[in-house]
């Protein structure tokens, strides 16, 4: 069976601690293809800032982002993070400790031809685009919720303020260099609420180093991000990084104390949603040396598989258990003979 890699129960006093506030031109807008801004050596914890999926720029409901944000400067990327010691075949273990927004207000936009409910580059259909569109949120006092008004001016609604990160990578394998758009096996734009404060995120090393970043600060978001923009804001980040040797993580894995989740990512929706279950089953396996067909069949009955967005050129399905429920193995049971 494979060793189970580490969650955190704290973060141990002499951990060396990275404190860094990158500046605008710091940032990068790709995974892979990034020279590292910094070097850690294993079991570091990083204090930092990433920028909203806008790049700053979208302030307001009259900013456009197609007017107001240069052309590729989607999700910018705090990093390249160099992780010392880290090479293909290994696994980094990111703790999410804090994740709070560095802003009293967050915004989100509608760009014409990306949203799951209007015609798109791939799924084209004779039609009007509806027209790009942005809100603004502004945070209550206390930071923990968001309100924003429709566009006539009539109605207000709330949103409890859910931090996560919505990027969250490595560079990719072979050379790749991917936008800071698209999800896969690396992490990338995976928009999942779940990669949150108190969780542990395990990606899989590709290259020497790994090439760690993270972005996209997310203050809410609804199942599906259904209109292609969650409420999104700076955040201020703080993470810890541990390296599992010889141990492959293909698909990217969540864990904390109670759950395990695999995040699957492919079009069309029930590809993604083959990657999270395969890699599911396989962990289950692992853990209680069942059999294929019987780990299948508890999988089956036991998941949940909430779709995470429908939007990015890749979509993301979240495949979630109780690590509680997974049977154990029974001792003392005649085998043979």
């Amino acid at each position: 069976m494979t060793r189970p890699a580490p969650l955190l129960d704290e973060i141990p006093a002499d951990a060396p601690t990275l404190r860094w506030t990158p500046e605008h031109r710091d940032l990068v807008y790709t995974f892979g293809g990034a020279a590292p801004k910094h070097r850690i050596a294993p079991d570091t914890r990083i204090v930092s800032w990433t920028e909203d999926c806008f790049d700053g720029f979208v302030k307001t409901a009259s900013d456009l982002p197609s007017q107001v944000m240069p052309p590729g400067h989607d999700n910018p990327q705090t990093g390249p993070f160099y992780v010392e010691g880290a090479e293909p075949g290994d696994t980094i273990a990111v703790h999410l400790v804090k994740l709070e927004p560095a802003r009293s207000y967050a915004v989100s936009a509608f760009a014409p031809g990306f949203g799951a409910l209007v015609g798109t580059d791939r799924t084209a259909i004779l039609a009007a685009d509806l027209p790009e569109t942005s809100w603004r949120y502004d945070l209550d006092a206390d930071r923990t919720t968001a309100r924003a008004s429709s566009r006539d001016g009539r109605h207000t609604w709330e949103v409890p303020l859910a931090p996560f990160l919505g990027c969250l990578g490595v560079a990719p394998s072979a050379a790749e260099v991917r936008s800071t758009i698209v999800p896969g096996t690396f992490g990338g734009n995976m928009d999942c609420p779940e990669v949150r404060a108190g969780n542990t995120v395990f990606l899989g090393v590709n290259v020497p180093g790994a090439l760690l970043s993270f972005g996209d600060g997310h203050y809410a978001m609804g199942d599906g991000e259904i209109m292609g923009a969650a409420i999104e804001g700076a955040m201020n980040v703080e993470l810890f990084v541990e390296l599992v040797k010889h141990q492959p993580t293909p698909v990217p894995r969540i864990e904390n104390a109670d759950d395990v989740m695999f995040v699957g990512s492919g079009r069309p929706l029930e590809d993604a949603a083959r990657v999270a279950f395969k890699a599911m089953v396989r962990w289950v396996r692992e853990r209680s040396g069942m059999t294929e067909l019987d780990a299948y069949q508890f999988v089956s009955q036991v998941a949940r598989a909430p779709i995470i967005q429908l939007v990015d050129p890749e979509y993301t399905v979240l495949v979630k258990i109780d690590k509680r429920r997974v049977p154990a193995v029974k001792t003392g049971l005649k085998t043979g003979p």
